[in-house]
């Protein structure tokens, strides 16, 4: 996990940090140990051996191990290495049926097939590398990186895909800053595959857009559905719809906005729009409590919103923040994890007891680091397929920077 900046993903994307290696796996010919320590030990083996048992033609491994391990260079190296060996051992102690010209023609044989394994190795490595070069880059661009305190909010969010080869799935999340207040955005396409990802990524790009310019929350959710609509229409027209249209759940809401300068106190107001979405819950000194739904559907799906007049956008809600209270919006990945026994995930009950043992908890970073211990322990040794999973935790700030410097 990383955060901008110092801590968990550039955003727990403040999610995802790379492994480290083992400190003496650090450096560029550390790894050259192994084969060279594996090489002087059979050559020991087989001096100090009896003989009537040779190990000297075991420097097969030599090179072999160095193909697993290291680059061509090296291990054409210790295929010379092995050769040159064996011809020593062969010498000293005299050739006998262990360690004649068969042996010779073997070892010399595994080097060649050995230098061949590592450039194939090696070749695909590289286009791995190209691989996961391209899938970073469409995930930063879906998922643009945030900057810290973006908004005026303190933030932290996890996003872990189900497909870790792809990088990318159905899930997203998003902040726009505006004249208007602060908008987020969480949600999930319905489905896998690359018409979850390209779905996902027209209704970033339009949330980005109204987000910013729409005065009504109303209106940010309103274009968001008419593009899901554009979205199904062209996937039909080209026929990648996979049998029907997709649709998104997602949560849309607005911070009210605090003049340039000033100290936020108080309560926190806000609007939000549920659009088929778990309501966000808010995390706090007194407990956790989800915030109120406006029972909207999701997006895509508004001809079925039969209580809302045509034209109308869904409906709005108000809520707020307490003073220490954290908002934290959530995909179907943590609230549908299971265990072994196929019991679900219970959010709010867990956050409920861990709160009450440790109320620091309700800070943005250290609660989205909870929750994914949390499910990872739920989860652990599970048979059912997993699913992408997305946290985003958030808090105002008590000052609140001019919307100007974030366009």
């Amino acid at each position: 996990m990383r955060r901008v900046p110092g801590d968990a993903t550039t955003q727990m994307r403040s999610s995802r940090v790379p492994d480290r290696p083992l400190p003496w796996l650090r450096g560029r010919h550390a790894i050259w140990a192994l084969p060279a320590l594996l090489l002087v030990l059979i050559v020991l083996g087989d001096l100090w051996s009896d003989r009537s048992f040779r190990m000297i033609a075991w420097v097969v491994m030599v090179p072999a191990l160095t193909a697993a391990l290291a680059g061509v260079g090296a291990t054409a190296l210790f295929s010379v290495l092995s050769v040159g060996a064996y011809v020593l051992i062969a010498w000293m102690l005299r050739p006998g049926p262990e360690t004649g010209l068969p042996g010779l023609l073997l070892v010399a044989a595994a080097g060649v097939v050995s230098v061949g394994a590592c450039a194939v190795r090696g070749a695909n490595e590289r286009r791995t590398a190209r691989l996961s070069l391209a899938g970073d880059v469409v995930r930063d661009t879906v998922l643009r990186p945030l900057p810290y305190h973006w908004g005026g909010l303190d933030w932290s969010a996890l996003y872990v895909t189900a497909d870790h080869v792809a990088r990318v799935g159905g899930d997203f999340y998003d902040l726009q800053p505006s004249r208007y207040g602060t908008r987020v955005f969480l949600g999930d396409v319905q489905g896998k595959g690359l018409g979850a990802v390209a779905a996902s990524a027209v209704l970033l790009g339009t949330f980005r857009e109204a987000g910013y310019h729409e005065a009504g929350l109303q209106d940010v959710a309103r274009r968001l559905e008419t593009r899901m609509k554009r979205q199904q229409a062209y996937t039909r027209y080209m026929g990648q719809d996979e049998g029907g249209d997709r649709f998104a759940t997602a949560v849309v809401l607005s911070f009210d906005p605090v003049e340039p300068g000033t100290v936020r106190r108080g309560t926190a107001g806000m609007d939000v729009v549920t659009l088929g979405h778990d309501p966000p819950l808010a995390v706090g000194p007194d407990g956790v409590r989800p915030l109120r739904s406006s029972g909207g559907v999701p997006l895509g799906m508004g001809e079925l919103a039969c209580d809302v007049p045509e034209g109308d956008g869904p409906r709005i809600v108000r809520d707020g923040l307490a003073p220490g209270e954290t908002l934290l919006l959530f995909t179907d990945g943590v609230t549908e994890a299971r265990d072994q026994d196929g019991v679900f995930y219970p959010l709010q009950q867990d956050l409920a007891r861990a709160l009450a043992e440790n109320p620091g908890i309700t800070r943005p970073d250290r609660l989205v680091r909870y929750i994914r211990d949390a499910v990872a322990r739920h989860t652990a040794g599970a048979r059912w397929e997993s699913d992408d999973l997305t946290l985003l935790a958030l808090r105002p700030l008590p000052v609140e920077p001019q919307w100007e410097a974030f366009p």
